[in-house]
């Protein structure tokens, strides 16, 4: 471990960029290339459904392969199983690119999804490696703080992208970043387990071992619930802004634009924080009742005559968002030292399911109401507020779990 990799305070620079860039591997992925969707169902003369498998094939690609290198990780190290998911990645990336007909493309998907899902997992698991305590949140917040500008910028870009090239091409721009993740993985990413910490053998069992640990667990849906309430505002956004709001494109893009710099900075702010030694679950504790509080207003806002008035509490609510994601992470994390592999690929996994559960329900009602959005985004906060609490009581009961942030 050299000073370049971490610093008294945490990740260094360069590896802190690199292993955001590998975990935003799913908005990179999607989000640049759904406004190509009409011109891939009219290339390979398919149905909307095919072109929609597409995405689902990768969602459920990322989700598995977080199940499978975590693991995978911990008995073989972090950067071969790293340095493999990557080139495997990048591989699948080019038959994505060439792919002749929609069949092939739903595969090739699913399995660049599966090799990308390396990067997610395993960038997790190096910072459990390398830090505990303050400057593992730190380090935690800041590298999901970058990668949250990825779903904030990729649908602009993609959108840029399909005017002016055809779907093909906007594949190659993803092949692109892979290929980038690659060059960072072989240059910039250590190997973080040394062999004697490694796992004996394989032991996919230790996923469900993970849910045996009460705070753990607590943090993980902490974590997922806040996630979820993110998910149905960004869902619902689109619809929300322009049919119920009326407002153009153009400024549904910079009021996203707004709500996305919010939840950065508070990203930002929780990571300074940290350095200033203020416990993780003291932001949390904070952040998660403005989260209710926000959503509550999004709902009564949603209800009234004047739905402009939502505007306010969702930005406060995004905002605050971004206070739980890195902390609830990093605390979660340091119940799982023992296999942070599979630690981290528990808590992509539920992430992506409760996310993933929780998106579609925005639009129960229709594109002509907020309603359901704001009903999802209360009982997410609730959930979230509720999970936290129970994680809080267990620590209370058994302190040694987070001994690495005592004063």
């Amino acid at each position: 471990m050299t000073t370049t990799t971490t610093t008294s305070e945490g990740l260094g620079p360069r590896l802190l960029l690199a292993l955001a860039l590998l975990s935003a591997t799913a908005p990179i992925a999607t989000d640049l290339y759904l406004p190509s969707f009409l011109e891939v169902q009219q290339s390979l003369r398919t149905d909307a459904t095919h072109v929609q498998l597409t995405l689902t094939a990768f969602l459920v690609g990322v989700a598995g392969g977080q199940v499978l290198w975590g693991p995978v990780s911990d008995r073989f190290g972090r950067r071969n199983p790293l340095l493999i998911g990557s080139a495997a990645a990048v591989l699948a990336g080019v038959v994505v690119v060439l792919a002749p007909n929609i069949e092939v493309l739903i595969a090739a998907r699913f399995v660049q999804a599966v090799a990308a899902a390396a990067g997610m997992v395993i960038a997790r698991a190096i910072i459990a490696d390398l830090l505990r305590g303050f400057a593992g949140a730190r380090s935690m917040t800041l590298m999901m703080t970058i990668q949250s500008l990825a779903p904030v910028i990729a649908p602009v870009i993609g959108g840029v992208l399909a005017g002016h090239i055809s779907w093909r091409w906007v594949l190659a721009v993803i092949l692109g970043a892979t290929v980038l993740q690659l060059i960072l993985a072989v240059t910039s990413v250590p190997e973080t387990l040394p062999t004697d910490r490694r796992a004996p053998r394989l032991r996919h069992h230790e996923l469900l071992t993970r849910f045996r640990h009460p705070a753990f667990l607590a943090y993980v849906f902490t974590q997922a619930f806040a996630f979820g309430a993110l998910m149905s505002y960004i869902s619902s956004s689109s619809f929300v802004y322009q049919r119920v709001l009326g407002t153009s494109e153009v400024v549904y893009g910079l009021c996203f634009a707004v709500n996305a710099l919010g939840m950065t900075v508070a990203g930002l702010i929780a990571a300074r924080l940290s350095r200033r030694r203020v416990h993780p679950a003291t932001t949390i504790r904070v952040a998660l009742p403005v989260l209710l509080a926000a959503s509550v207003g999004v709902l009564g806002a949603a209800l009234s005559p004047v739905p402009w008035l939502l505007v306010i509490p969702l930005f406060i609510g995004v905002t605050a968002v971004g206070f739980v994601m890195g902390n609830s992470a990093a605390l979660a994390m340091e119940h799982s030292r023992d296999a942070a592999g599979a630690g981290s690929a528990v808590l992509g996994g539920l992430m992506f399911l409760v996310g993933g559960a929780v998106s579609p329900l925005g639009g129960l009602a229709g594109d002509d109401t907020a309603v359901p959005m704001a009903c999802v985004m209360v009982c997410s906060a609730v959930m979230a507020l509720g999970c936290f609490v129970m994680a809080r009581r267990h620590v209370a009961r058994h302190p040694d779990g987070e001994a690495a942030f005592a004063a």
